[in-house]
């Protein structure tokens, strides 16, 4: 079946643009493309390589050797008078689950040993070499990939060492990656590495919607038909990548044009030089789609508007994007000479301005607090967040990867051996070869060489770390609402949060307030959607607080059937206090019998002269570590969740 036509998309401009100019100027370093599902993302990504111009390559050479300039490292080599062909670009996929292996290569383990021979298996990273590397969902990549992406990103090579023997190969390629923010956003490491990113979000506008099912009712009845109707779209708009790529080398970039760039980026206070370097790639080669030798302001602009949104963020909890009023005030104080007018581009078809990028969902308003029973709501900002540091669940899982609690794992650092029935992971030499020696005689070995057998091979046990779920199970009621109080609360749960992000921790808040509890925000991974509702957390009403720690033990039932491997870590910030509905004391007592074994943390915030404990004797009935508030700073708070996981890490 044919993809979808890439001129078939519906609107979508920024993100057209960003595609085309990556594939103008593969220096421009990619395009990372954030928005709410059903977007058409995949599609349009999935698209553009049958735009692509086609490209050299050595015959026989499994890593894309350049004929014109081949690779004097490469496994497959040397080249010297090698015959070579022209193929399609291609588009490689890479799973967000995918084995280390499966993506950088791997030794076949079984000839090394038998044969001597290094027998190396190419990866993703070789098949995307010289083309485009996709990832859907980057934003949910493990650690160890984002690893090897930015060493790959960065080197322009791959290196693969196992078992002391290291194999090295070029992997240049246009990474693409896509996510939905709601989902958690992108490690700042792996986030500076995309040249370009685009906010997407589907049209309001009702044509426009009628017109994409329209279109995508049509395709899904005959798909060959459908793209024929736009083989010609897509024919033209593929010439006119290729002429721009071919008038690139000749694009002059003029003092005046960086000065410009260096006064955007000084004005918008980005880290590091990576970002003036960006910006004037992405001129360059949108000044050569618009069919121009010289770069002008308008392509400053443009590429600024691409480059720079997701560079200026300095947490996670920032909304990206950049201020119109200040980009065109930084272009006015470099005071360019004037250049040459902009009349459109020369093919006709290359869009001279980008609109403003659409408001993602996740930056939309989350609209009025639910009004609860129980007395009148008010809202109270947090104050400044703070590092926080690490803290651990007790013992050791088998979770999924992160930075925080020791596991069980496929990365990280070698502990053991697998029992003989695991049959998955990195093979373990020593183990292999002392499996495999007391049969040498009885296999008639002769000669140097060793007999090894499928039933010979034993696998490393590895020690890495782990990502949790932190629950924050938080009082909103009316005894909470002192302002200072309340503000110090949110000021250490939001660098709770930002240590949760950084760790690639899952992360849940419950609320409890007037005579209810409140899933503010189910467990996940997007950290800023947890901050955003925290910030606007009301106060006020009675103090339910055994609907508050029912309501966490459900949540974490739910999640233990959901998620099985995540363990939890449940935060409870209150003052004690219990005044909704009967017998309210005794049934929050109760209900602390139901979160027995979790390891958990009550941040006591009573204040004032007279103190009843409360808190105190509820941390005895959870089994939990009791962390008076009034007698720390907002920052001990984060100290105080890590001295209680850390001793029992």
């Amino acid at each position: 079946m044919k993809p979808y036509p890439f001129t078939a998309v519906v609107g979508l401009p920024d993100l057209r643009l960003a595609l085309v100019l990556s594939s103008i100027s593969p220096a421009v370093g990619g395009v990372l493309v954030r928005g709410e599902k059903g977007t058409a993302k995949s599609t349009m990504v999935r698209a553009l390589a049958g735009l692509l111009p086609g490209v050299d390559v050595i015959d026989g050479c499994r890593f894309s050797c350049d004929p014109a300039a081949p690779d004097p490292l490469c496994p497959d080599g040397p080249h010297d008078g090698a015959n070579s062909h022209r193929r399609p670009a291609k588009l490689v996929e890479l799973p967000v689950g995918a084995a280390e292996d499966r993506v950088i290569g791997s030794l076949h383990l079984e000839r090394a040993l038998a044969e001597g021979v290094t027998d190396f298996q190419p990866g993703l990273l070789a098949a995307a070499h010289r083309g485009l590397l996709y990832v859907d969902e980057v934003n949910l990549l493990h650690d160890h990939l984002v690893d090897t992406l930015l060493d790959a990103a960065a080197m322009g090579r791959a290196t693969v060492e196992r078992e002391g023997v290291s194999v090295s190969h070029a992997a240049r390629f246009v990474l693409i990656g896509t996510m939905n923010p709601e989902e958690g956003e992108l490690r700042p490491q792996l986030l500076d590495r995309f040249g370009l990113t685009v906010e997407v979000a589907s049209s309001r506008d009702p044509e426009q919607r009628v017109e994409v099912v329209r279109r995508r009712l049509a395709y899904e009845a005959d798909p060959d038909a459908f793209a024929a109707r736009y083989a010609g779209e897509d024919a033209q708009l593929a010439a006119d990548i290729e002429a721009a790529q071919r008038l690139l080398p000749a694009v002059k970039l003029p003092d005046d044009a960086l000065r410009q760039i260096a006064e955007i980026c000084a004005s918008f206070e980005v880290d590091g030089m990576r970002a003036d370097i960006v910006t004037a790639r992405t001129a360059v080669a949108h000044a050569a789609w618009a069919g121009r030798d010289e770069v002008t302001t308008e392509d400053v602009r443009v590429a600024a508007r691409l480059a720079l949104p997701h560079r200026r963020r300095r947490n996670p909890f920032d909304a990206p994007g950049i201020s119109e009023e200040q980009l065109e005030q930084a272009l006015q104080d470099a005071q360019p000479d004037p250049g040459p007018e902009d009349d459109g581009p020369g093919s006709g078809s290359a869009p001279s301005e980008v609109p403003e990028p659409p408001q993602g969902s996740e930056n939309a308003p989350q609209g009025e607090p639910k009004q609860q029973s129980g007395g009148q709501q008010k809202t109270v900002g947090a104050g400044e967040t703070f590092k926080a540091r690490v803290f651990r669940v007790k013992g050791t899982g088998e979770g999924e990867r992160g930075r925080r609690s020791r596991a069980i794992t496929d990365s990280g650092r070698t502990i053991g051996v697998q029992p003989a029935s695991v049959r998955e992971g990195r093979p373990h030499l020593v183990a292999t070869v002392k499996a495999a020696a007391p049969h040498q005689k009885a296999r008639g070995r002769t000669g140097a060489g060793l007999e090894l057998r499928p039933e010979d091979l034993r696998f490393a046990l590895r020690e890495g770390r782990e990502g949790n779920l932190v629950l924050f199970c938080v009082d909103a009621s009316g005894s909470m609402g002192a302002k200072a109080r309340m503000r110090e609360v949110k000021s250490a749960v939001l660098s709770l949060l930002l240590d949760a992000y950084q760790r690639r921790d899952k992360v849940g808040l419950v609320t409890f307030r007037g005579d209810a509890a409140e899933l503010a925000l189910p467990p996940t991974i997007s950290v800023d959607a947890a901050a955003s509702r925290l910030e606007g957390l009301p106060t006020g009403g009675r103090t339910p607080l055994a609907e508050g720690l029912l309501e966490a033990a459900r949540v974490l039932r739910v999640e233990e059937i959901r998620d099985p491997r995540r363990r939890p870590l449940l935060v409870v910030v209150t003052d004690g206090r219990a005044t909704s509905g009967p017998d309210a004391v005794a049934r929050a007592k109760a209900a602390a019998g139901l979160l027995a074994g979790v390891t958990t943390i009550v941040m006591d915030c009573e204040s004032g002269k007279m103190r009843l404990g409360l808190a105190a004797d509820l941390a005895a009935h959870l089994g939990a570590e009791h962390v008076p508030l009034a007698d720390v700073a907002a920052e001990s708070l984060a100290d105080a969740v890590r001295a209680r996981t850390g001793r029992a890490a």
